[in-house]
């Protein structure tokens, strides 16, 4: 199997937990979570984290790694991930890395691209001309030395601006030519990627009714116990929907603004996934149904399943 490894990416909503089970069982697979907040122990419903009659179907890793407080980020999980990776090729299992953050799968699949340390007075230089002049000019000035850099980025994003400016001015080098370079320098796998989708307005109304179901699971309560025993600034507790909740039990929002603005939120959220999955060539689309689809994919790509 050498170091084959299959990835199913969508936005939230889309259906990921239910394609994975049939696919994983399918071909004798493990699944290895690629949610960034499904990592966390004792955030269950607000994750929409596969259900214990669920992970009892197929083995799952990576699932439940820390508790809220504890620091977790996209360098731990390549190497954690890459552990678990290697452990199941030495076993001959079938690795299928299913989840929506895809910061987390190309940390995974590609490592992460160390840009340097940081040249305070260059940096200094920099937020200086911010001031005087604006971002829309350093916006400007990057589209023409860096488009590819400038196309990925919005145009309002001011850290990562003046960061593709400032590793340019140190290197000498375009920040997307770096990366592109890095890319090849660290992918030891061999990979097939599957995306589903649905049509955007089937997936906003799936966004709505699971919300209402999530809800009807008490993910209040979740977010009521999480706070009863971990102050309310912990970085998971910033993620979307937990952070909405917290602002009305807090008084901020009414209950009203507050599932309101939650399933605005996730909405954009699904946008600006199905942005970065679709900015990768290697990823096929598929509708959930598909099944048939990606199996034939799969089996074609790892062979038979295992007897």
């Amino acid at each position: 199997m050498n170091n084959k490894v299959a990835v199913l990416v969508g936005p939230t909503a889309v259906g990921k937990t239910r394609v994975a089970l049939e696919l994983a069982r399918a071909m004798g697979a493990e699944i290895v979570n690629a949610d960034s907040l499904q990592v966390y122990r004792q955030m269950d419903i607000g994750t929409a984290k596969p259900t214990a009659a669920e992970q009892a179907l197929v083995p799952h890793h990576l699932l439940d790694v820390v508790d809220p407080p504890e620091p977790y980020d996209a360098a731990r999980y390549s190497q954690e991930g890459r552990t678990v990776l290697a452990a199941l090729r030495d076993r001959g299992v079938i690795p299928l890395v299913v989840g929506g953050t895809g910061l987390y799968i190309k940390a995974l699949l590609s490592g992460l691209f160390e840009d340097g340390s940081p040249d305070p007075r260059l940096r200094q230089r920099l937020r200086q001309e911010l001031t005087d002049r604006g971002l829309p000019h350093l916006y400007e000035r990057l589209r023409r030395l860096d488009p590819a850099s400038a196309w990925r980025l919005h145009p309002h994003d001011t850290y990562r601006i003046l960061r593709a400016l400032e590793v340019m001015e140190a290197t000498g080098q375009p920040l997307s030519a770096l990366l592109e370079a890095h890319r090849f320098r660290d992918a030891p796998y061999q990979t097939l990627k599957l995306g589903l989708i649905r049509p955007r307005e089937e997936l906003n109304r799936r966004i709505e009714a699971r919300v209402e179901v999530m809800l009807g699971q008490g993910w209040l309560e979740e977010v009521q116990g999480l706070l009863s025993r971990y102050p309310p600034d912990l970085k998971p507790f910033q993620a979307l929907g937990y952070r909405h909740l917290i602002a009305y039990l807090q008084g901020r929002w009414s209950w009203e603004e507050a599932i309101e603005l939650l399933k605005r939120d996730t909405r954009r959220y699904a946008k600006r996934q199905l942005t970065w999955f679709k900015a990768d060539p290697e990823v096929s689309w598929h509708a959930p149904d598909q099944i048939e689809e990606m199996l034939e994919a799969l089996r074609e790509f790892f062979g038979a399943p295992p007897s």
